[in-house]
């Protein structure tokens, strides 16, 4: 009988083509478009449009010494004048402009401060601040030349002036992760997480239809057990789900060059997950209501849950009451799971707390189900 109803269920999906889109095509188009913004690794260039009023040697100096550093380019705007481009800045058109005062050149090589002049809009914090930290450190740099200057004429040597100038701390980077980490390793995984818990609208649909069809009503006249034909109804969409994060985790690995890490330990997550999306998926089958209903819990479930878990972007670029609450979410700990042996290089005996986890939701699901069966079995439509 559990055989039985497993090949129903097999062949009500393969006849389903929206279950495809949902669980193949979908997935696959947002990672390629997001692979597509966020995925190149190209160090980003900001370019820096900036005005000289000043027009001397000293001048010149500075936009070359600008220009040099790797991640900038100074841009020089010949067509519009300085009014046009401040006129643009303040409507916004225009983030920032640099401008080199007129005077510049003989004040900075002087006992006499000089300035530069940054207009931008209040609006752009983030885009401003790369080329704010730029100019401070070219300032300091300044500051730095200027007071070995002042200390070297007191009669200092060079050797006492830089051991004098020398920075009290440094930072040294040590990277720990055992494969390079890259936006890849975040869309792949993220997204295959996100759409495995789609399967639960198609589940909650043929709950439905069983009962909608008198089939339940039917069975309760045979031997088979409620649990008999849970599982009959459980394992077919575990396969689907296996099948679904083996495309799309392959693809990534095809396409986008993914590095998958511990085959093993991937596989076994893998499947944790599956057991969990589906589990809740049998549980919510037999709690809801109505299809309409079902379809937008699922929809919370899985977008409230792509949000707070960090699929969508980096967990840790989230406010600490979301992280907070994406640790008590399955995608949380599947994507972590995931990325622990993609990035870190994890095994199958570094993965525990992720399986228990996801395993355990998928158990708890199973048993609402259980319990629920009957209630559910013998209502009227």
């Amino acid at each position: 009988m559990i055989g039985t109803i497993i090949r129903k269920e097999i062949v009500l999906v393969l006849k389903d083509k929206g279950t495809f889109f949902w669980l193949i095509v979908l997935p696959i188009l947002f990672i390629v478009i997001f692979a597509s913004i966020f995925g190149k690794q190209e160090t980003a260039t900001y370019s820096i449009p900036y005005y000289d009023a000043d027009g001397t040697k000293q001048s010149q100096q500075l936009v070359e010494m600008l220009g040099q550093v790797k991640g900038f380019e100074l841009k020089l705007d010949e067509e519009n004048t300085l009014e046009e481009q401040l006129k643009g800045v303040k409507d916004g058109t225009q983030t920032y402009l640099l401008v080199i005062p007129k005077g510049y050149g003989n004040k900075v090589g002087g006992k006499e401060s000089t300035e530069l002049e940054l207009y931008r809009d209040v609006t752009a914090e983030e885009a401003v601040a790369p080329v704010m930290a730029l100019l401070d450190s070219i300032s300091s740099s300044f500051q730095e030349h200027k007071l070995r200057g002042i200390l070297l004429e007191m009669g200092q040597s060079e050797t006492v002036v830089d051991a004098m100038m020398a920075p009290p701390v440094q930072v040294k980077e040590i990277k720990e992760n055992a494969a390079k980490a890259d936006p890849i390793t975040q869309i792949v995984p993220g997204y295959t997480v996100m759409f495995v818990f789609f399967i639960m609208i198609n589940m909650i649909t043929n709950f439905l239809k069983d009962r909608q069809s008198g089939m339940l009503t039917r069975l309760q006249g045979t031997p088979m057990k409620p649990l008999h034909y849970l599982l009959g109804m459980w394992i077919p969409h575990i396969l689907i789900l296996l099948i679904q994060s083996t495309i799309l985790l392959g693809f990534g690995r095809l396409v986008y060059g993914l590095n998958v890490g511990n085959l093993l330990a991937i596989a076994l997550i893998a499947l944790a997950l599956a057991v969990c999306a589906t589990g809740i998926g049998l549980m919510l089958a037999l709690l809801v209501s109505s299809e309409n209903t079902g379809i937008a819990i699922v929809q919370v479930i899985a977008l409230g849950g792509a949000i707070v878990a960090g699929l969508w972007f980096p967990y840790d670029f989230l406010p600490k009451i979301l992280q907070t609450i994406g640790k008590f979410t399955p995608q949380y700990w599947a994507q972590k799971g995931m990325q622990d042996v993609m990035i870190r290089g994890a095994d199958v005996t570094d993965i525990g707390i992720t399986l228990f986890v996801l395993f355990g939701f998928g158990l708890v699901g199973l048993t609402v189900a259980l319990l629920r069966f009957k209630r559910f079995a013998l209502k009227t439509v």
